[in-house]
């Protein structure tokens, strides 16, 4: 498995790390990278309730950039290749 799954995405590496869109990016990264651990260990519940808590936190972030700025919202998540939120 590689290091760092998304280490083609430049843009993110220029951007400050407290930035929503680089925390989103992280957490998107851990992520996947649980999601490969689960392939071999499909019974380690608490790593799912580590994925499942890490998860909340990407869609509370994501819900803050989409009321704060649409547009980087729907460019990160067509970077990254992710669900956007439900419309209620």
């Amino acid at each position: 498995m590689p290091k760092n799954l998304f280490t083609d995405l430049s843009s993110f590496s220029g951007r400050k790390k407290g930035s929503v869109e680089f925390q989103i990016f992280h957490l998107t990264d851990r992520v996947v990278k649980l999601t490969y651990h689960f392939r071999k260990h499909s019974k380690d519940y608490s790593s799912q309730r580590g994925l499942w808590k890490i998860l909340g936190k990407r869609k509370r972030l994501l819900a803050y950039l989409s009321k704060s700025n649409f547009t980087s919202y729907e460019i990160l998540i067509n970077r990254l290749a992710i669900r956007g939120l439900e419309k209620n």
